[in-house]
């Protein structure tokens, strides 16, 4: 049996693991899911969001299917035992340095774009984020009283060359197998940091001959995502860039809950989440759309366990289940969760 960690955290967490399990346990009944609380849900039970038993687990898997994790009732808690730092310490302990997140519009889902259908049909885009530095990750950071006696934030933007390399490798060589474009995206006109990253971009961009290589400065790039996204094919980003292009992206393809995600490591260790929060204010009510996790279940197959014909396999029974007329609320339909995980095992 091969071991998957299943990490459903918070909110509508287990709803639509459960329903990315079920597909699994179709399409690989080989796999073995272990269970691990993480996020508020482990708080609450054990005193920290990533308890050092689920990281063990996580540590012994072949992959980690996750749900979600954050809860409002928590936020008054230090920082370092939100449930937030549970997806923060996984990637950290992990090294889960490559987030891959895919923006596909499916065929049936092109009217429900916030764009017009013209602009979007047909869009495949894949943004390539770095995951385990930046802004996020960046030393010192705190809040303190300045010496005009104001309290001031301060947060560090930082790389080093090594990080912002290995990224890029990944970037290229998922474009090899696309259509041989790599768009960086930065802000070299004002930070150092980032010129630092179009250096070493261009450095790394000397290996693949093969592969056009253009810039963008992130506010044009957003421009760019609503006024000609089919312009884009692979875009290599940083932490805090990826985290918000990557949520904009979401919007062209008709919902935010239709974008999955994988996180990488150098040993091909994945963590694989929609990337959709938690969204507490419908958790319970079988309400959420579960096709984000489901297709994220497909990269776990695609990318940890090298079965691209079972994550092929999926991914043509999600568009069949959307062929139909299959429509979560968040799509413009009245199916929930469950029935909409019917759907995709009836295509399957």
């Amino acid at each position: 049996m091969t071991r998957i960690a299943l990490l459903a955290g918070d909110g509508i967490g287990p709803e639509v693991t459960e329903q990315a399990r079920r597909v699994l346990t179709v399409v690989r009944p080989d796999l073995e899911f272990v269970e691990a609380l993480v996020g508020g849900a482990a708080y609450r039970v054990s005193g920290h969001p990533l308890p050092p038993e689920t990281l063990d687990i996580a540590r012994n898997s072949a992959a980690i299917l996750f749900g979600a994790v954050g809860d409002f009732s928590l936020d008054t808690l230090p920082r370092e035992l939100r449930p937030e730092q549970a997806i923060l310490g996984l990637r950290r302990e992990l090294d889960l340095f490559a987030n891959l997140r895919p923006a596909i519009v499916w065929p049936a889902l092109a009217d429900a774009s916030s764009l017009k259908p013209e602009i979007v049909a047909g869009l495949d885009i894949l943004i390539i984020r770095e995951l385990t530095g930046d802004i996020y990750f960046g030393q010192p950071k705190g809040i303190a009283i300045n010496a005009a006696g104001l309290r001031e934030g301060h947060d560090t933007m930082r790389y080093d060359e090594a990080q912002i390399a290995r990224v890029a490798h990944v970037a290229f060589q998922a474009a090899e197998k696309r259509s041989k474009r790599v768009t960086s995206v930065d802000k070299a006109n004002v930070l150092e940091t980032m010129q630092l990253w179009r250096d070493v971009v261009i450095e790394v961009s000397r290996d693949y001959p093969g592969i056009a290589l253009d810039h963008m400065y992130v506010d044009n790039a957003a421009m760019q995502l609503v006024k000609n996204p089919k312009a884009f094919d692979v875009i290599l980003t940083g932490n805090m860039f990826g985290d918000i292009l990557s949520d904009q992206a979401s919007m062209l393809t008709g919902s935010i809950g239709m974008l999955p995600s994988a996180s990488l490591n150098a040993d091909s260790l994945g963590l694989y989440e929609p990337i959709h929060g938690s969204a507490p204010d419908i958790a319970g009510q079988d309400a959420a759309n579960p096709l984000a996790t489901i297709l994220s279940a497909a990269m776990l197959l695609r990318h940890s366990l090298a079965d691209e014909a079972g994550a092929v396999r999926i991914e043509s029974a999600v568009e069949a289940a959307l062929a139909s007329g299959a429509r979560t609320r968040d799509l413009g339909g009245k199916m929930g969760c469950t029935a909409m995980g019917d759907a995709v095992l009836a295509a399957l």
